[in-house]
């Protein structure tokens, strides 16, 4: 049976050494994200002459346009996945700054989430039993 101490222990939220692991994984992401959000910048800002190699602007047969169309799109997509992405970094970057004693507690049942899960991802928000119960809601 648990002690009065650990008990307590366990209610504590994420200790110095934790925080200063989870902010370096978080600018770690944060880092990457931009850098890669700058290869769909570069990629959206060279004109079609030069990211097919052709000397026109035009394509000379309609398949090629639609594949230079859903490249086009393709990137789009997952460019906006990454700016999602990082929003959810900056945000988890917010919270930790802002209040580093609650850092790494669900939003919504206040309990700790596991270090483990915060390692693995780091701007999570809620802890796994809300989560499961979040997705089970969408899923309805």
């Amino acid at each position: 049976m648990p002690t009065k101490s650990t008990k307590v222990k366990a209610k504590a939220g994420l200790n110095k050494k934790q925080l200063t692991h989870l902010e370096k994984r978080l600018l770690e992401e944060r880092a990457r994200v931009i850098k890669e959000l700058g290869h769909y910048g570069e990629s959206f800002n060279s004109s079609l002459q030069a990211s097919d190699g052709d000397l026109s602007s035009y394509s000379f047969h309609m398949a090629d346009q639609g594949t230079d169309a859903m490249e086009r799109e393709k990137a789009f997509l997952f460019a906006s996945q990454e700016g999602r992405y990082l929003w959810h970094v900056n945000e988890a970057l917010r919270r930790l700054y802002s209040a580093p004693e609650r850092f790494g507690r669900c939003e919504q049942c206040g309990e700790l989430i596991g270090f483990d899960r915060l390692d693995a991802l780091p701007h999570a928000r809620l802890c796994i039993k809300c989560k499961a119960k979040e997705e089970d809601g969408k899923r309805r």
